[in-house]
């Protein structure tokens, strides 16, 4: 049977328009091509590990809209279990504005709408989902609170815990320790620790700091560069494939994604995080979120064609 990730996050439709560059406060710029695309880190990594071969089940919110249908229907062409989501007819389906620019850099605003309802008694009304599973994949655009417990049944029955947190925040000591795997990028790692993340050198005494606070494995992604691995006994960057990139919006949920699936498998961490890298880089290479993210052969390929750089 495959590996089961349950994911407990967000649920967004993605408003995405191309645009020659990310325009400047106050500046109006002609774009280009507009479409409508699900997304939601929640349900983007939810998304990525299905195609990656994982069972996947999602715990969240949406509205009782047109957007919540579509977004349903998607979760159910990947085959992911969305028993746990629930459809809130007082708040609308969360929406992101999304500006892609042609040298693949994006800027994105959320307007929340039902993920920041999620509450605790919606993740203890699947914790015997949480409680089967082989990994735990978290972030933070719903409540602290749900995330929180999320964490807290996962723990209990030894389940692995990995947290992507984003949109950066710092976040209290009784959830860290419950966080077997943080995968914070460069400003999220620089929020989390208050220090520098410009050198290399930087990066890793930070990297030892998010260790300090009681995390076993941190994992910080540097997009072109790849990831930096920092465990009790060591620091290593583990370098990604090289890709023309077209738009990098759901490249770190790739990445979450991939790692989390050969996590889940039993593979290495070291293996895991080359499978986030080869996720990651295979998403930059298409436009949209959940429309960029890889399915298992293409990721079996480019592992199998490609070293690292």
């Amino acid at each position: 049977m495959p590996a089961h990730v349950v994911v407990v996050g967000s649920l967004n439709m993605d408003l995405v328009v191309r645009a020659p560059r990310i325009p400047a406060p106050g500046e109006t710029l002609l774009g280009g091509e507009f479409h409508t695309v699900p997304g939601g880190k929640g349900a983007n990594q939810a998304v990525a590990a299905a195609r990656l071969g994982a069972r996947v089940s999602m715990v969240g919110r949406l509205g009782a809209d047109d957007f919540a249908t579509q977004l349903l229907a998607n979760l159910e062409a990947d085959g992911i279990d969305h028993s746990a989501v629930i459809q809130d007819a007082s708040t609308t389906t969360g929406v992101a504005l999304i500006v892609v620019a042609d040298d693949g850099q994006n800027s994105i605003v959320v307007a929340s709408g039902a993920n920041m309802q999620v509450t605790p008694d919606d993740v203890d009304a699947a914790a015997e989902t949480i409680a089967a599973a082989d990994v735990l994949l978290l972030q933070l655009e719903i409540p602290l609170d749900a995330v929180q417990r999320a964490a807290e049944i996962a723990h209990e029955h030894g389940v692995p815990v990995v947290l992507n947190p984003a949109p950066a925040r710092d976040l209290p000591a009784d959830l860290l320790s419950r966080v077997d795997v943080l995968i914070p990028n460069e400003s999220e790692t620089a929020l989390l620790t208050g220090l520098p993340v410009d050198t290399g050198a930087e990066l890793e005494a930070a990297a030892r700091a998010l260790l300090d606070r009681g995390i076993s494995t941190a994992i910080l992604t540097l997009g072109a560069r790849g990831a930096m691995l920092a465990t009790g006994s060591e620091v290593e960057i583990i370098p990604t494939f090289k890709v023309q990139p077209v738009d990098t919006t759901a490249a770190g949920d790739a990445f979450v994604a991939g790692f989390s699936v050969a996590l889940a498998e039993g593979k290495p961490v070291a293996e895991a995080v080359r499978w986030g890298n080869a996720a990651g880089a295979l998403a930059a290479t298409r436009l949209g979120a959940q429309t960029s993210l890889p399915r298992r052969a293409e990721l079996e390929q480019l592992l199998l064609q490609q070293t690292p750089e």
